[in-house]
């Protein structure tokens, strides 16, 4: 599966996304968050992180760029470059040093790294629809592909799953 489109009602459906969305994998990842400011990212993540098991404070790496967890099976890196002027600011923080570890990388803007940043295995896309919010995944990799067929078939259940 390629894309995956559906609507969510409040926060809770973005959390409960990215919740199941932690239960999909065996192995580690790159995500792309793309969207407005306001739109779900940090949300996303942070169901994502509660569903690896993580029970600390979850906050937007908006001014530190970085935030690091650590988890029993897991390390996650939340980026945020929202605040980037250049993609070579990257350079001056040692992405390359984030990117050679087998981790998750879930990345918020990623955009203002184009050019520096590995390529993704899916790009999610948060927008306001309606009263409501989209969420439309599109994996660009086989692995992607396979995350997000496991994504769609447990989302069967819910009814707020409604391809677009």
């Amino acid at each position: 599966m390629k894309e995956f489109k559906l609507l969510l009602f409040n926060e809770k459906d973005t959390i409960n996304l990215g919740y199941r969305l932690s239960f999909c994998f065996k192995k580690c990842f790159i995500i792309y968050l793309y969207g407005d400011i306001g739109s779900g990212k940090t949300t996303f993540s942070r169901g994502f992180l509660q569903g690896l098991g993580y029970i600390g404070h979850i906050k937007s790496p908006t001014y530190t760029l970085v935030e690091k967890y650590f988890l029993v099976s897991n390390i996650i890196y939340h980026f945020d470059l929202y605040r980037l002027n250049n993609p070579e600011e990257l350079e001056f923080i040692g992405i390359r040093d984030y990117f050679c570890h087998q981790a998750i990388y879930l990345i918020e803007w990623p955009k203002k790294g184009k050019g520096i940043l590995p390529y993704a295995d899916i790009k999610l896309y948060l927008s306001y629809y309606n009263n409501l919010r989209k969420a439309h995944f599109i994996a660009t990799s086989i692995y992607g592909e396979i995350l997000l067929k496991k994504l769609s078939y447990n989302n069967i259940n819910y009814n707020y799953n409604f391809n677009l």
